[in-house]
């Protein structure tokens, strides 16, 4: 790590906060069976706390952008994640005591946090990447990535060892608190934006992003990879244990390998999109998506369900890093933009598992999965509206 305010500083914790960020995320995504198991309760209800983990950020990202641009993003890193370990705890505490409404709350807090820290990452990101003059957003994404398969795997472990998911969490609210006061030192100096005529930045109004059609056409783009991904991230180890049968520590497994070939691919992703462009790149990626997905639904067993998930992680990586990219092309409004975008995104990334895991009351949830292949096609047809693009001044 270098010096505080450096572009090498600023880019190295990224990494880092977007990888704790993952940790984080998987110490419960993979865990959701072991969640059901210790509070008794079937796929519907999973659904319902999961609602409120959605609802909460949702309610709470259109202030994230906000927010950020009058603290700074270490700040609202540091704010976020001090919510979200509240919040662990308080999960903990609620899994010991068996209570469905309280595991709720905690979600709903934790969602808040959760919200604040994500944008605030990947603003700081499109601000490292510009800087950089070259596409690393991807690779920001992969640090996630990895920290979700660092974690999933963790929870197999725990799971075989039989180690009980509050217990988890506790240590996971120790990790989050002590890195997120700590990390965002190094990023960039916040300097709150001062618009003037040049820019036409002072004749825009507060929501001027969101009258935009480029901006909502890219965060309807999100929107469907955002699902993609985070339908996976939510019910693929929760669908291999029902639907096909096996173990809680093999459906981890399957969470694993999924963000395995996630990660892999946006490591490489930035070198795929600075040669053939962004609109090429989603075009195939989307596709691979679709096919993996569906293989991994019709999967009559695990080896088979196994080669779905890694089609399905692959294509499902660059979607949501290209959009915030695209949404940050021009650096005058690169934060409200990527506000917007990341607000249409986490509707469907924290909303939509819910709605599948309802659906799967009725059909299964290896079936209800089938419902994420609309926002596949709706991403496909958006693809264009994420082409480069020069800054335009007002």
């Amino acid at each position: 790590m270098r010096q505080p305010g450096s572009v090498a500083g600023a880019k190295y914790a990224t990494f880092i906060i977007f990888g704790l960020n993952g940790l984080v995320f998987a110490s419960w995504a993979a865990r959701i069976p072991a969640a059901a198991s210790a509070l008794q309760i079937s796929a519907g209800q999973i659904g319902a706390l999961l609602l409120a983990l959605g609802l909460g950020s949702v309610l709470s990202l259109p202030l994230a952008g906000p927010i950020s641009a009058r603290i700074g993003t270490a700040n609202t890193v540091r704010a976020g994640g001090s919510v979200a370990a509240v919040a662990a705890v308080g999960l903990a505490m609620a899994l010991f005591a068996g209570s469905v409404p309280g595991a709720a709350a905690a979600l709903f807090v934790y969602g808040v946090g959760v919200a604040w820290w994500d944008v605030a990452q990947n603003i700081e990101g499109a601000d490292v990447e510009r800087r950089l003059l070259r596409t690393i957003m991807p690779q920001f994404h992969a640090a996630f990535s990895l920290g979700a398969f660092i974690g999933a795997m963790i929870g197999a472990a725990l799971s075989v060892l039989q180690i009980q998911l509050a217990v988890h969490l506790l240590f996971m609210a120790v990790l989050v608190a002590v890195a997120v006061l700590t990390v965002p030192k190094y990023f960039l100096p916040h300097a709150p934006e001062q618009p003037n005529d040049d820019d036409g930045a002072s004749r825009r109004g507060k929501f001027a992003a969101w009258r935009e059609p480029r901006t909502v056409l890219i965060g309807v783009l999100v929107l469907g990879a955002a699902l993609t991904e985070g339908a996976a991230n939510d019910w693929i180890a929760q669908a291999t244990v029902v639907g096909l049968g096996a173990s809680e520590a093999i459906g981890a497994v399957l969470f694993g390998i999924f963000v395995a070939s996630m990660t892999l691919l946006r490591l490489v992703g930035g070198r795929f999109i600075d040669r053939w462009g962004r609109v090429l790149v989603l075009r195939v990626s989307m596709t691979t998506a679709l096919v993996g997905l569906l293989v991994f639904v019709l999967a009559p067993d695990v080896p088979l369900a196994v080669f779905g998930a890694v089609l399905w992680g692959a294509g499902a990586a660059l979607g949501f890093p290209m959009g915030m990219s695209a949404a940050a092309d021009d650096r005058a409004f690169a934060a409200e933009r990527v506000s917007v975008v990341s607000t249409l995104g986490y509707v469907a990334f924290l909303a939509g598992p819910p709605f599948l895991g309802f659906l799967g009351e009725h059909v299964g949830i290896r079936n209800a999965l089938l419902a994420v292949a609309v926002l596949m096609v709706a991403s496909l047809l958006t693809a264009p509206a994420a082409r480069e693009q020069e800054p335009v001044r007002r």
